[in-house]
């Protein structure tokens, strides 16, 4: 493994002129041959892929920055930055850099930054001095060197010029005594210059000059300076904002006096870019991207810091879970721990893995679970925040967190559905809160990003638990809002013209079957849901509005998706009263459909030898009764029966003929009286079904709606009884949906004989 001298961060510059993380890697200098030339190779630690390649060009501008970082710019706008782990690394590659270029490797950048056409204009002019000679740092020279600060910005070669000789000088803090000077003196023109000197350095865009700047020693001047705007009647107060409004809480004692700097260093500067600087033009909007630069580099070394210190971790935590904190100290840690997952989002991937596993391992998950549930407005908006960034990383660690306290937690305090309650409960009249909840819920929920692998389902696992214990928390105002609604089941879609929830509970049903998932589909024809969809049709009449256009339409998407399970329990459980709405077709192609699908499926089964044909494979209580006949044989001279393998020749094959004939009169018997019991329209706009039991339709002792008999019988007693077990005075029948046993136990019989002497049952719709 290489060592961490050479390990790098890889960054590009985007056109918001924010970093972007490409990876951390290894970065070696190799002589390249398709380049032709010395390049700077990354290869990531993780697969070995290259993540860059960079020739070293003689004319490319390198700058060195911060002691671990090496910035250049491949194209127009094409920026790069290496961030190293250690400085010793960055100057080893600096040295190359340097050696290619033939420079020294002091220089904290290797060529001057000016485009063609300046150049071109450079090379016309005789020989310059290398520096700009700069004024005597004096009260009455602050306006030449303001005008030559501000002249040189629209030249690249003399910004690096004017910058290179206020470094050399130390005439940052030469001009800030004299700000100091003009400030006691209440000497407003000298101020007025001092802020455009100030302000023209900055667009300078030099980090080494930042270095300088931002300093404990000299930022509080820099932000006097910029105070005293020309443009404004009065300076602005941002020291006093600093110093005394802005206040620096620790809500744990931070012991590192480097953190501390670098946390106060970071604020001022942000506060500089954000506040106190006019937006850039576009014209000036490249002048303060070394600014951005330092900003983020300097987050990202606090997220390291503040990780690495595992002891501040554990305290803040331990705060934050125990009861006796007080609601004010709290409210400090809940806004620490925003601001710090707002800081990691700088972070290269790997090492924002590593940091909310760190989060997780020490607890943050039940900690969100406390403070989501206080009443405290902004703890509460906080705590959304972070778990927002909880969720965006890693939906799966919030799902198995879940999962795994509700073994130990009751329903009511599981944290999805404390997210659930708050969603629900959210008091902003906009809904603000409600609506990034709703979206967090929405994400953890979806299927497309739960994992499926060959140990764990994490879909199957975590909708089972969802459904079991957050889904009655989600639906109760739904549920209570149609509480009073509950005697009567038509009005959960019906035309009831106080009802407002009608469409919106037929457009719920609608989005239901348009997902064509056969779970759902079971569902609504175990529930007879219907039922009620049809009663508002007929209910509605003729009339030609909002309800029948969007019942029709439904009944339409199952004709033309073919949805076969539906259409097969509209067709056999409504037709009868839908068939007589003949404006549109989509009934009669509901039929149509089932009639076509009930000829495929006779087709195929003729097909089929008979001898082939296996009950589990259909679940028709009708389709199973010719499958039995080839299994099951009754003895009608013994008191049992025995399981007759088909592959044994027990049945005379002269007599299989006259058999058949027999179950087929039975079969069409039966089918006959089921034509009869179609529904028919109460009164009350229901439907109601009538039955008649014929003694023709049972045959012998076996009744046709009981359930599968065979008992047990010697051996012997087959071979005696092979011809008289042709006879299906006994064919053996099962419930519709369920499945045919080969063998009932003894311990059954009772329970069917219970079963053959009651009526067949059937569901009632309507009330």
């Amino acid at each position: 493994m290489s060592d961490t001298r050479r390990r790098v961060k890889v960054y590009t510059l985007n056109e918001e002129r924010q970093w972007d993380d490409r990876g951390t890697g290894h970065v070696s200098s190799t002589y390249v041959e398709r380049l032709k030339g010395m390049s700077l190779l990354v290869r990531a630690e993780s697969d070995g892929s290259l993540l860059l390649e960079s020739k070293i060009n003689p004319n490319t501008a390198y700058q060195k920055q911060q002691d671990t970082l090496i910035v250049w710019s491949e194209a127009e706008n094409y920026d790069l930055a290496l961030s190293f782990q250690e400085k010793a690394g960055c100057d080893e590659i600096w040295e190359k850099i340097c050696q290619v270029q033939g420079k020294d490797p002091s220089v904290e950048v290797t060529q001057d930054l000016i485009d063609e056409s300046e150049e071109e204009r450079f090379e016309d002019m005789p020989e310059t001095s290398h520096l700009i000679d700069l004024p005597t740092c004096e009260l009455n020279k602050l306006e030449e060197i303001a005008d030559l600060v501000t002249s040189v910005l629209s030249s690249p070669i003399r910004r690096e010029k004017l910058a290179l000789a206020l470094e050399n000088e130390g005439y940052i803090k030469k001009l800030l005594q004299l700000f100091q000077l003009c400030e006691n003196l209440e000497n407003t023109e000298g101020l007025h210059h001092l802020y455009e000197i100030i302000r023209g350095i900055l667009f300078l865009n030099k980090a080494t000059l930042f270095e300088v700047m931002f300093s404990d020693e000299c930022i509080m001047d820099v932000v006097g300076c910029l105070e005293y705007d020309p443009a404004l009647a009065q300076p602005k107060r941002h020291r006093e904002f600093l110093t005394k409004t802005a206040k620096f809480k620790e809500v744990i004692p931070i012991t590192d006096s480097e953190l501390r700097q670098k946390i106060h260093q970071t604020y001022r500067v942000q506060y500089i870019q954000d506040i106190i600087l006019p937006t850039p033009s576009v014209f000036e909007e490249n002048f303060l991207s070394t600014l951005t630069s330092f900003i983020f580099f300097n987050k990202v070394e606090i997220v390291s810091m503040l990780q690495e210190d595992e002891k501040f971790l554990s305290e803040v935590f331990a705060q934050l879970t125990d009861d006796a904190t007080d609601d004010d100290k709290r409210r400090e840690l809940v806004n620490f721990f925003k601001e710090f997952c707002a800081f990691s989002q700088t972070l290269q991937p790997q090492n924002r893995d590593t940091f909310f596993k760190t989060l997780a391992k020490l607890g943050i998950l039940p900690a969100l679970e406390i403070v989501m549930g206080m009443d405290d407005l902004q703890v509460r908006a906080a705590a959304t925040d972070i778990f927002s960034y909880l969720v965006e990383f890693s939906p799966s660690m919030v799902r198995e967190f879940v999962m795994q306290e509700a073994q130990q937690s009751d329903d009511d305090i599981l944290l999805i559905n404390v997210v659930i309650e708050q969603m629900i409960c959210d008091t902003d009249p906009e809904l603000g809160g409600a609506v990034q909840l709703m979206g967090l819920l929405r994400t953890l929920i979806d299927p497309e990003n739960m994992l499926a692998t060959a140990n764990k389902t994490e879909k199957s696992e975590f909708l089972n638990f969802f459904y079991n214990h957050c889904m009655h928390v989600l639906t109760a105002p739904l549920l209570a809002n149609t509480s009073e609604d509950k005697s009567d089941k038509d009005t959960v879609v019906g035309s009831n013209k106080n009802n407002t929830i009608c469409p919106g509970a037929l457009r719920f049903m609608r989005r239901i079957i348009g997902l064509k998932d056969e779970f759902y589909n079971r569902y609504i024809t175990k529930g007879n849901l219907f039922e009620p969809v049809i009663n508002a049709l007929l209910d509605n009449g003729t009339r030609y509005n909002l309800l029948n256009s969007a019942v029709i339409e439904l009944f339409e998407f199952i004709r033309v998706e073919d949805i076969k399970s539906l259409t097969a329990h509209i067709v056999e459980n409504f037709y009868k009263a839908l068939e007589s709405i003949e404006y549109v077709q989509t009934f009669k192609g509901l039929k149509t459909k089932y009639e076509q699908e009930k000829d495929r499926q006779s087709q195929k089964l003729n097909s089929v030898p008979s001898i082939l044909r296996s009950n589990r494979f259909r679940r028709d209580a009708r389709a199973l009764e010719e499958d039995e006949e080839m299994w099951f044989n009754e003895d009608e001279e013994e008191e049992s029966e025995a399981v007759i393998p088909p592959v044994e020749k027990s049945k005379s094959e002269d007599d299989f003929p006259d058999s058949y004939e027999k179950f087929m009169e039975t079969k069409k018997a039966k089918e006959s009286e089921d034509k009869e019991n179609l529904p028919k329209r109460t009164s009350a706009g229901g439907f109601k079904f009538t039955f008649s039991h014929s003694a023709s339709a049972t045959n012998g002792a076996n009744s046709t709606n009981s359930k599968s008999v065979a008992a047990q019988t010697s051996p012997a007693s087959s071979n005696g009884s092979s011809s008289k077990n042709a006879n299906l005075t006994a064919a053996v029948t099962a419930t519709k949906g369920s499945l045919v046993g080969l063998v009932d136990y003894p311990d059954d019989e009772e329970e069917d004989e219970e079963e053959e002497t009651s009526p067949r049952k059937r569901p009632r719709l309507g009330s």
